[in-house]
């Protein structure tokens, strides 16, 4: 399991762009991403298999298309439950805020892409542990043994 992508944007309903590296803020979420912010949804995950689907679907995509911040292979993000604790990288740590998301408008992405999957398969969390993450670094979802400051 690991981070295939990691993306960015300045503006919230665009795609995003690819960055090798990032820092992940406490509380906050990625350092110069537009959902960054003091609320549930501050990274946002997607299984890279998915986006593949989405390929083998006929439609022109690659990583950042669906606003996603972090693409990764191996993890089936969709069936992790709300509250699970993933490790990313060295230090940084996340919390599984919620599963999907309600679009009420098709956004931009939809009408680039032709589809958006970030409502059925995208995952949100929240950051608990702060850190840098690169392109190829580990991803470890956390037992509960494993987790260091539970809520």
């Amino acid at each position: 399991m690991k981070i295939i992508s990691i993306a960015l944007s300045k503006k919230k309903g665009t795609r995003k762009a690819q960055v090798q590296q990032a820092t992940i803020i406490k509380n906050h979420g990625l350092e110069g991403d537009a959902h960054a912010g003091p609320w549930h949804r501050q990274v946002s995950f997607l299984a890279a298999e998915s986006i593949e689907t989405a390929r083998n679907n006929g439609f022109e995509v690659t990583f950042g298309d669906f606003a996603e911040n972090i693409a990764t292979s191996g993890v089936d993000w969709k069936n992790l439950p709300v509250g699970t604790r993933v490790k990313l990288g060295r230090s940084a740590e996340v919390e599984i805020s919620q599963i999907g998301k309600q679009c009420h408008n098709r956004c931009a992405i939809y009408y680039q892409a032709g589809d958006c999957i970030m409502p059925k398969e995208g995952v949100f969390a929240r950051v608990v542990e702060g850190g840098k993450i690169r392109c190829g670094d580990t991803v470890k979802p956390l037992l509960p043994k494993d987790i260091k400051n539970p809520r």
